[in-house]
């Protein structure tokens, strides 16, 4: 069902000094900072030759990334994306399994304008995961 991992995303309290230990630090590609208010966070891409690394940062009071940071005041990795050929089919396949989709279990757009689907971290090995429409 999940084909290439499509990012890990890491939650950051500061996404402008996040920014520039990778492109500064590490010489890495950056894309330039990109509001999501649907999804409470601010957000950069590390491009790497093999996939991405999103930064996170909240936006607003309501961010779901603040309890995150709440918890882990330096940051962490977030989550991992991995892509799917058909996010419904992806979406209803799990659900028989027993997989918990977080929110109305409907796709929102992400990031990269495609929609996307979070998965109960108590589901998934401890880890948050997002599936995106390849």
């Amino acid at each position: 069902m999940i084909g290439r991992l499509n990012h890990v995303a890491i939650a950051v309290p500061d996404i402008e000094a996040a920014t520039a230990v990778y492109r500064d630090t590490l010489g890495a590609k950056v894309t330039p900072v990109a509001q999501e208010p649907d999804h409470g966070v601010s957000v950069v891409f590390i491009e790497l030759p093999n996939t991405k690394i999103e930064l996170l940062e909240p936006l607003g009071e309501n961010s779901p990334i603040q309890a995150f940071l709440d918890r882990s005041p330096a940051g962490g990795i977030h989550h991992v994306c991995y892509e799917v050929d058909d996010i419904i089919a992806a979406r209803d396949q799990l659900k028989a399994q027993g997989a918990r989709v977080l929110g109305s279990g409907e796709p929102k757009t992400g990031a990269h304008g495609k929609p996307v689907l979070f998965l109960h971290p108590k589901d998934m090995l401890g880890t948050l995961v997002e599936l995106e429409q390849a």
